[in-house]
C-alpha cells in the first residue's frame, strides 16, 4: 500500500486528504485538523518546521509528500526532501518566487512579454505616497505587498486616502512583516476573474477545470480581501477556445520564462486571470493549489486520476497520463469566524457537522478546527469550514451547499450567500 504525507492543516489539505481517502492508500497529515483526523493519521508537526517534516517523511516511509501551504514551499521544504531522495509534489524554493515575490514575478512576466497589468515598484513609503498623491486621475489603483501575506496583502484603492492608508499599513506599520518591504502599485483592471491551475512535471502540462473564487469578506464583493470566501467550478463563461488562449498566451510562456531563469517547475501552478477587453491578463501566480478553488475543482476529477497525476508530476512522467473527468459542478462556501479577516475568537463549539455531512451531494471540509478537552469540535482559525455542494449543474450544487450551511452553527459564524449566485 502506497503512503502519502500531506503537509498542512487547512481546508485545502482536507480536500486533498478526503479525495485520496477513496483509494487504498495509507494517508498521513501534519499537522492536520479535527476533520482530517477521520481520514488520515495526524502528526503534531507544524507545516513550517522543515527538519521535522523531513524526519516525519522518513519515519512514515512516505512514497510521496504533497505540500499544501505556500510558506514551507517558499522556505525550501521541497529542496530538503529531494536531498533525501524523497518523492515530493511541489516546486523548488527558487521557483516559488513566482508567488513569494510579486516584484520578482512581475519582472519575469514583463521581460517575457506576458500580458499583465502595468505596475510601479516602490521600496520607500515616502516616494510611493508622493507619486500616489500626483496620480489622482488614475484611481482606482491596486497596491500589493511584495511578499506572502495569506491572500490579504492586496488593497484596492479608490482614492489617495485609501492609497495612503494601504501604504502605511503595509510599509510603515508592517502589518505583513517583511512582506511589506516593497509594494507594487498596479493598474486596476475590469472584467471577469477566473483561476486556472495546471499540473506540470517540468515539461508536460495538464490544465485542471477553471474555477472562480470570491476574495472579499462580504457579499457583493464588499469588505476586506481574505484568503477566499468561496468558489465554484467549472466556469461557464470561459469556453474551450478562451481556455486555450490562456494556455498559449500566459501559461506556456510563463513556464518557458521560468526555465530560462533556471527554475525547473514541478507541481501545481495557479494563475489568477482577469478576462479583459484587451484579452486575458495574469494578475498573480501561486505555487500551490488554490484555497478554496481546489475544493470546487477536485469533485470534477476521479480519485484514481488525481492520485496518478500527483505521482506522475513528482516523477516527471506526466506525458502518458490518462485524464478521467467527472461531468458535474461544485460550489464551495466558506464559513468564517466573526471578525475575519481581522481578529477573531477561537474555541467556539460547532454544531450540525454530522447533519450537514449526511446530506446528498454535500461535503464538509474542516479548515480552522480543533478538538477541545471535552472532545468537541471547536473553531481554531479565521476560515473554519468549507461546505461543498456537487450536482450536475451549478444552481443545484449551490443550493446543496447552502442546505449544508444552514445546518451548521457557531457563535459569530459568517459566510457569503452569493457564491455562484448569478450564473
Amino acid at each position: 500500500m502506497k503512503k502519502i504525507l500531506i503537509v498542512g492543516g487547512g481546508g485545502r489539505e482536507a480536500a486533498l486528504v478526503q479525495k485520496l481517502s477513496a483509494l487504498e492508500l495509507e494517508l498521513h497529515c501534519a499537522p492536520g485538523n479535527a476533520g482530517i483526523a477521520r481520514f488520515a493519521e495526524l502528526h503534531p508537526v507544524p507545516a513550517n518546521d522543515l527538519p521535522a517534516q523531513v524526519a516525519l517523511a522518513q519515519r512514515t516511509k512516505a512514497d510521496l509528500v504533497v505540500i499544501g501551504p505556500e510558506d514551507p514551499l517558499a522556505a525550501g521544504l521541497v529542496n530538503q526532501l529531494r536531498a533525501k531522495q524523497i518523492s515530493v509534489f511541489g516546486p523548488s524554493a527558487a521557483a516559488t518566487q513566482i508567488e513569494a515575490s510579486k516584484v520578482w514575478c512581475k519582472r519575469l512576466l514583463q521581460e517575457a512579454g506576458i500580458p499583465t497589468p502595468i505596475s510601479i515598484v516602490f521600496s520607500n513609503p515616502a516616494s510611493a505616497l508622493n507619486i500616489l498623491r500626483l496620480r489622482e486621475a488614475e484611481y482606482p489603483l491596486v497596491i500589493k505587498a511584495d511578499g506572502l501575506a495569506q491572500g490579504k496583502g492586496v488593497k484596492i484603492c479608490r482614492n489617495f486616502k485609501d492609497a495612503e492608508a494601504a501604504v502605511r499599513q503595509i510599509m510603515v506599520e508592517r502589518k505583513f512583516g517583511d512582506a511589506g518591504k516593497q509594494i507594487l502599485v498596479e493598474e486596476f483592471l475590469t472584467g471577469r476573474e477566473c483561476s486556472l491551475m495546471v499540473l506540470t512535471d517540468g515539461v508536460n502540462v495538464i490544465p485542471l477545470p477553471l474555477a472562480r473564487d470570491f476574495k472579499r469578506a462580504q457579499e457583493d464583493d464588499r469588505g476586506e480581501n481574505t484568503g477566499g470566501m468561496g468558489s465554484f467550478a467549472p466556469v461557464p463563461d470561459v469556453d474551450s477556445a478562451l481556455k486555450a488562449e490562456i494556455m498559449e498566451t500566459i501559461i506556456y510562456p510563463t513556464l518557458a520564462a521560468l526555465r530560462k531563469v533556471g527554475c525547473f517547475y514541478q507541481g501545481v501552478l495557479y494563475a489568477g486571470i482577469m478576462l479583459t477587453d484587451r484579452g486575458p491578463m495574469v494578475l498573480e501566480y501561486n505555487c500551490r493549489f488554490g484555497d478554496p478553488e481546489i475544493q470546487a475543482v477536485l469533485p470534477l476529477l476521479t480519485a484514481e486520476c488525481f492520485s496518478d497525476l500527483l505521482f506522475r508530476c513528482a516523477s516527471s512522467s506526466l506525458r502518458d497520463a490518462q485524464i478521467s473527468w467527472v461531468d458535474q459542478s461544485a460550489v464551495c462556501i466558506v464559513l468564517a469566524s466573526g471578525g475575519y479577516p481581522g481578529p477573531y475568537e477561537k474555541g467556539l463549539p460547532i454544531s450540525g457537522l454530522d447533519a450537514a455531512g449526511a446530506l446528498d451531494g454535500v461535503q464538509v471540509l474542516h479548515a480552522g478546527t480543533a478538538l477541545d478537552n471535552a472532545g468537541r469540535t471547536v473553531t481554531a482559525g479565521g476560515r473554519v469550514l468549507n461546505i461543498v455542494g456537487t450536482a450536475q449543474d451549478l444552481p443545484t450544487a449551490r443550493e446543496r451547499a447552502l442546505q449544508g450551511v444552514r445546518l451548521i452553527n457557531f457563535d459569530g459564524m459568517q459566510f457569503r450567500s452569493d457564491i455562484a449566485k448569478d450564473i
